[in-house]
């Protein structure tokens, strides 16, 4: 499945179009909420990841379904560095469109350089090991 082309905000309030921006990069994209444990639980690894991929390896981008000052707050509290963007949580959010129907949140999903979803997972990762095990293989 190719990814839609959507149109969301960072979280400074930069309108960014996606996959456009993520092109040329595999990319590991994490929904969650400020009010979602599990989401909280794993970003710390979801940053570990990220720090050792830096280089050339998968980028992680997160995407909150919730208010931009909630999920800012977060970030910084969480020490979170990778991109975040923001979009409103409803029938047809960026999660929907990438395949969660049921808008269960940690859901995460695994996007080629070119654009095409991977792969996708409902709930938390249970550390870097695992993120690692469902990313790079």
């Amino acid at each position: 499945d190719i990814v839609p082309t959507m149109t969301l905000a960072t979280t400074d309030g930069m309108q960014l179009e996606i996959p456009k921006a993520w092109a040329g990069k595999t990319t590991l994209v994490n929904f969650w909420a400020s009010w979602c444990a599990p989401c909280l639980k794993e970003m710390p690894e979801l940053q570990a990841f990220a720090d050792e991929q830096a280089a050339n390896g998968t980028q992680v981008v997160g995407i909150a379904l919730d208010e931009a000052a909630s999920a800012r707050s977060m970030l910084e509290r969480l020490d979170i560095s990778y991109a975040n963007l923001i979009d409103a949580p409803g029938a047809s959010d960026a999660s929907v469109l990438l395949g969660n129907p049921a808008g269960v949140l940690p859901y995460s999903v695994l996007v080629s350089a070119d654009g095409r979803v991977l792969k996708t997972k409902i709930g938390p990762f249970e550390d870097k090991v695992d993120i690692v095990a469902w990313a790079l293989h």
